[in-house]
């Protein structure tokens, strides 16, 4: 397969977190039969029952190009015009998947050795393929993490900062509101004191941002409510702690806030004159720590098209992004 019907078939499998299975299993195939021509071994890395990383190596990896083979719903499946490739994951991160699979075969048609591919599964959720690769490291040095970077070299990414907020109240007729107490009205009013909470700022990476993703809460109209939940997100560009205790503060005792997830912002390693970008965002890097290597983060296609329904990617760029990666591999590799 070229690149382009590589990346159509990853596409045309739903792989939504936690149902990766299938795609890995024609990963593992179409993996193994380039490694069965070229002295290469493929590996399953058991996950969880019926989710695993896919890993292939030729002899011990120096370089590991890696990305994520889950996707966010909802699925759609691919098309494509004179342009573009549609479809959801086809830039994040099934594009990606293509393009290292055609650069690996690239390299092995120069008699490269000594790198991996490892294409791992949970990023979108809570990187469980990257933390279980990391207990498992082969001696890489380098580790070219996949994302949509436009093909250009990332410099720094934000972290991310995750919290439940939990309001509890008291359950009565709405007719009577002095009978009961509402968890609604204690969610808001710590979310309106969480909003008013200055947050930093960085010369790199710009402002922190914070996301109200989700509030839910109540039981009828006509009920007041004795519960309801929030879930906030801060995009970190550094220390989490001054944020942890200034939300804490600003919640008081009206609600519960528990912390679900810190993730510290990261600084990448760089190559020599590739264009550099700064991304929002946040990679299975830190999971990864540097148990395979100093990382690196590259890839074709936008953020700003993944998650969407406009999900896609540039046949230009998803090309161009399987010469780039033969050309770090070999730089690092030297």
């Amino acid at each position: 397969m070229n690149v382009f019907e590589l990346t159509r078939a990853l596409v045309d499998i739903d792989s939504i977190t936690g149902n990766e299975g299938a795609v890995g299993a024609f990963l593992q195939n179409h993996l193994a039969k380039i490694a069965e021509h070229t002295g290469g071994q493929v590996e399953r890395m058991e996950v969880e029952p019926g989710r695993f990383n896919v890993l292939a190596s030729w002899d011990k990896p120096a370089v590991t190009l890696s990305t994520h083979m889950d996707t966010v719903p909802p699925f759609f499946a691919s098309r494509d015009d004179g342009e573009f490739i549609w479809g959801r994951g086809t830039c994040d991160a099934k594009g990606i998947i293509a393009a290292m699979a055609g650069a690996a075969e690239k390299l092995l048609g120069e008699g490269a050795r000594n790198f991996a591919l490892l294409f791992v599964v949970g990023e979108e959720r809570n990187s469980a393929g990257a933390a279980v690769a990391a207990r498992a490291p082969r001696g890489s040095r380098y580790l070219v993490n996949g994302e949509p970077t436009e093909n250009k070299l990332a410099l720094a990414s934000k972290g991310t900062l995750r919290f439940e907020l939990l309001a509890r109240g008291k359950m009565a007729h709405s007719a009577y509101p002095e009978l009961g107490e509402s968890a609604i009205e204690k969610l808001l009013d710590a979310i309106e004191a969480i909003r008013r909470v200055p947050l930093p700022e960085d010369p790199l990476l710009g402002p922190c941002t914070m996301n109200i993703g989700t509030i839910t809460g109540g039981r009828a109209p006509n009920v007041i409510a004795d519960s309801a939940k929030a879930e906030i997100l801060v995009r970190l560009v550094g220390d989490a702690a001054p944020i942890r205790e200034a939300f804490g503060r600003a919640v008081g005792t009206r609600a519960e806030l528990k912390e679900v997830l810190a993730i510290p912002p990261i600084r990448f390693q760089t190559v020599d004159s590739l264009p550099t970008t700064v991304v929002s965002f946040t990679t299975d890097v830190p999971v990864f720590g540097k148990s395979w290597g100093e990382p690196l983060l590259l890839g074709p296609g936008s953020i700003h098209v993944a998650h969407t329904s406009e999900e896609r990617i540039a046949k230009k760029e998803l090309s161009e992004a399987v010469g780039m990666y033969a050309d770090v591999v070999r730089r690092l590799l030297a």
